[in-house]
């Protein structure tokens, strides 16, 4: 199954694509979306959105996981962000992917064992899960494996689902 994780942002939205089967993980690719500031907020998002659309055109995911919001102290931040990640929803309804979302603590948990990990934790746990060379660049990508990642151990635990996701299909 081919799991595409989306870690939503403003500037940068991170992407990682993995294929996973019966418990084994390859990564296929990553990146980043990004939206220059010199543009409007309304720009910015109409590029996220047609960005988003080729990009799920292209790699073709079964299925996408994205983080669900975390608000830190910054509200202005949260704002810009909670705007692209609706156009993040919007472009994956409009594609025909269905989507699971996850909390930062799940991603955590699943990558780590630990649901209060620190983010070096998880990166480095990223790195060795796909067995990869170093830890993906930009962060918001390595973030986005993770977030693949999580998808995939959730799919094949044996632990009851309810609770662990929730899906908007």
């Amino acid at each position: 199954m081919r799991i595409l994780g989306i870690d939503p942002g403003f500037a940068t939205i991170g992407f990682g694509l993995i294929e996973a089967d019966r418990g084994r993980v390859q990564m296929v690719t990553y990146g980043a979306i990004t939206t220059p500031a010199s543009l409007p907020l309304s720009r910015r998002l109409c590029q996220i959105g047609t960005d988003m659309e080729d990009l799920l055109g292209q790699l073709r995911p079964a299925v996408i996981s994205i983080e669900e919001l975390f608000f830190n102290t910054n509200i202005t931040t949260g704002i810009a962000v909670a705007h692209a990640r609706g156009v993040l929803l919007y472009s994956a309804e409009r594609c025909g992917v269905p989507l699971c979302e996850y909390t930062p603590s799940q991603v955590k948990l699943a990558v780590t064992g630990y649901g209060k990990a620190e983010k070096r934790q998880v990166m480095d746990m990223t790195r060795r899960l796909l067995r990869l060379q170093k830890v993906p660049r930009p962060d918001d990508a390595a973030d986005a494996l993770a977030l693949a990642l999580c998808h995939a151990r959730s799919m094949t635990s044996r632990l009851p689902r309810a609770g662990t996701a929730r899906e908007t299909i």
